[in-house]
């Protein structure tokens, strides 16, 4: 019955955004701008009402139509699928995930840029790993990158003084980890020792900041890149999924059923971490944003409080700490009839000023490198130097069309870890077994 309701919710949300995106669709002077506008994160919304009022200022006759789709993730992607199957509603401008790229451009969703950067003096000012963040299987450019992002550690000082962990805390180790969120079960009864994100819910979010930031920890990956295989039989697969079971199975991190609410990653910022009922929270650079005074969950003291700290590798080998990368792009869409114009609006977008708005106010990792080294940037956020320097140990999903099939059968594998009808090793074998008819065929699998 969940299922029903989930997929009836999924429907509801796309056929109201169609809905609303729909008037006007047949006129020459209107660019659809489709973008996730979801709990606690506002800035996205903020900044497309910015650059729109901008475009039509500087476009006399254009109208740019603004898309909030008001769902998590794993919905908004839904929609934005179901968006793009049809002309009549498919936006011109996409706010995409660089995971994405890639799918969506083998679905005919996306239009090249190649044509349009050539000619564009600002793409120099893009290094050559972002510029790659949005290139297609067949090396055509479908995505301008906004921003990246790094994951780390965030932890509650005062709760980890209190449960007798010395701060600045330095774990060295998974072990280190484990530990550190004991001492609080045991001293803090009402705190949630740790979070990390796992299970359906969750999405992406949970295989990159869960998942994926324990088994780049360990000596395994989940692609191998040299001779362009999924790898099965990974001795880190499973060791990624013992830490899960032992946080949820073992009363160290939030309640199954809360873990699995799709809106749980907001609650995290906007109220556990601002009310010091989480003492350790596996999670990403961007948490600040809520934070800020133009934030959604305003927290004054909120650098006082927390802490960052390095993911460790799973034993402390070299480099000793890990991170995931990702990030999101603007992208031009396929059906659009105003292509141009389009195109015109994403530059707008990008440009230095507007991306230095953006990254400061949604904590971004710039990847302009003007905006990199301008002061209003590097000033504007106690902790960029950290999440930024962190890009020298970071890594990155696999860049493949068929990443997206292998993410859902991660998060099932957590999934199934965490509510206790799976061991590790059998959830593990599970995703083996799966992983052919996800890749594409054996062929496109090694084991260990």
């Amino acid at each position: 019955m969940k299922r029903i309701l989930s997929a009836l919710a999924i429907g509801a949300v796309a056929a109201a955004a169609l809905s609303g995106c729909s008037a006007g669709s047949g006129s020459d002077k209107v660019i659809k701008v489709a973008y996730q506008k979801f709990g606690n994160f506002t800035q996205m919304d903020t900044q497309m009402k910015s650059v729109a009022k901008q475009f039509e200022a500087q476009n006399k006759g254009y109208t740019v139509k603004l898309v909030p789709i008001q769902a998590s993730e794993n919905d908004y992607y839904t929609k934005l699928s179901l968006m793009n199957k049809a002309a009549s509603t498919a936006p011109d401008v996409l706010y995409e995930d660089t995971f994405l790229i890639k799918s969506d451009a083998d679905a005919g969703y996306l239009a090249p840029l190649d044509s349009y950067v050539k000619d564009w003096s600002d793409w120099s000012k893009f290094p050559d790993n972002a510029k790659q963040a949005g290139e297609g299987e067949n090396g055509k450019l479908y995505g301008i990158s906004m921003g990246t992002d790094t994951r780390a550690l965030w932890y509650n000082k005062d709760l980890l003084k209190k449960a007798g962990v010395e701060v600045p805390w330095q774990p060295k180790s998974w072990q280190d980890v484990l530990d550190a969120a004991k001492k609080v079960k045991a001293a803090e009864p009402g705190v949630t020792p740790i979070n990390i994100y796992s299970g359906k819910g969750g999405g992406e979010q949970s295989t990159m900041q869960g998942f994926e930031m324990l088994l780049y920890g360990t000596h395994d990956t989940l692609y191998d890149s040299s001779s362009k295989k999924w790898i099965a039989g990974s001795k880190g697969f499973v060791d990624s999924l013992d830490v899960i079971k032992e946080i949820y199975q073992g009363g160290l991190g939030p309640s199954v059923q809360n873990a699995l609410d799709p809106n749980f990653g907001n609650t995290v910022s906007g109220q556990l971490l601002p009310q010091g009922k989480l003492a350790i929270d596996l999670d990403g650079s961007w948490l600040p944003q809520n934070w800020i005074k133009s934030g959604a969950a305003p927290w004054s003291d909120w650098n006082k409080v927390m802490g960052e700290v390095a993911m460790p590798t799973q034993d402390g080998a070299s480099p000793g700490t890990t991170s995931m990368s990702g990030g999101w792009t603007l992208a031009l869409g396929s059906k659009s009839k105003n292509k141009d114009a389009a195109w015109d609006f994403i530059k707008l977008a990008l440009n230095k000023k507007n991306s230095l708005k953006y990254d400061v106010s949604a904590t971004q990792i710039a990847v302009r490198t003007d905006v990199a080294s301008d002061p209003t940037y590097t000033d504007a956020n106690p902790t960029n130097k950290f999440f930024s320097d962190l890009v020298k140990v970071t890594h990155f999903r696999p860049a493949t069309s068929v990443y997206p099939k292998v993410s859902n059968n991660i998060q099932v594998a957590m999934e199934s870890v965490m509510t206790g009808q799976a061991t590790p090793k059998q959830a593990a074998k599970t995703y083996d077994d799966a992983l052919p008819d996800a890749v594409g065929g054996a062929k496109h699998v090694t084991t260990k």
